[in-house]
Formats: structure tokens, C-alpha cells, sequence
């Protein structure tokens, strides 16, 4: 039984996994596939975050002085 359980977990799991040619990474790429809505929008808010906490650089970008002038 265990056996059995094994072999379907490796079947889904090796199921799962596809090699993509190069010709078409650039269409799974495409920015209307990305988790947040609007990209500039969110990089936006990410600054507003940045320079009201001060915590620039917390996220590996280049720190600031919190004044919003990275």
C-alpha cells in the first residue's frame, strides 16, 4: 500500500515539471500573467512603505536616508 502511495505521489510530481523552448518564455513571461495587479502601482507602494517606515534597504535595495529620495 505504502508502495502504491509512493508511486502516485512520484507520477503527479513528475507530471508536474515541463522543459519550455526559449521561443515561448517570452509569452509565459508576459506581464499580464504576474501576481500583482499593476506592476508600477506596486512598486509605488513599495516606495510610499519605504520612505514612511524608513526601512529602505530591508529588502536588498540600496537604503535611503527615509526621506524618499532613493
Amino acid at each position: 500500500m505504502a508502495r502504491a502511495c509512493a508511486a502516485c505521489l512520484l507520477a503527479a510530481l513528475v507530471a508536474g515539471c515541463a522543459t519550455v523552448p526559449q521561443n515561448r518564455r517570452g509569452h509565459l513571461a508576459d506581464p499580464m500573467m504576474t501576481l500583482t495587479e499593476e506592476p508600477l502601482d506596486a512598486a509605488r507602494r513599495q516606495k510610499m512603505y519605504d520612505t514612511r517606515e524608513g526601512a529602505a534597504g530591508g529588502d536588498g535595495a540600496n537604503a535611503g536616508g527615509g526621506c524618499g529620495c532613493q
